[in-house]
């Protein structure tokens, strides 16, 4: 594959299903697309839960994700054969303290 002379990467297109977790709130696995739900490590799929279809992707590095980077989604299923999306994490605030606790 040759690179396109504006700088952007050759297209590659990576046809994936997408599961939403039965056990774990906002935790989605993207898989390729003919694969088998139990093709995957039997650790993995006891974390999981009993998986929900949400739906089918084509992925290629132009398209947008809403919560992680695409480029790590299709390097994940092409080495390791699954993309498992955690939530994204909580951030506490600190309480603000009054002025006179600042000083």
């Amino acid at each position: 594959m040759s690179e396109e002379t504006d700088g952007t990467p050759p297209s590659i297109e990576c046809p994936v299903i997408v599961f939403r977790s039965g056990r774990k709130a906002e935790t989605y696995l993207y898989m390729p697309a003919t694969a088998e739900f139990e093709d995957l490590p039997a650790s993995l799929r006891r974390q999981f839960g009993t998986p929900t279809y949400v739906m089918d992707l084509i992925l290629t590095p132009q398209r947008k994700l809403a919560q992680v980077d695409v480029l790590q989604v299709i390097q994940a299923v092409n080495e390791v054969g699954f993309f498992l999306q955690l939530p994204p994490p909580t951030v506490k605030t600190a309480p603000k303290l009054p002025e006179q606790f600042l000083r």
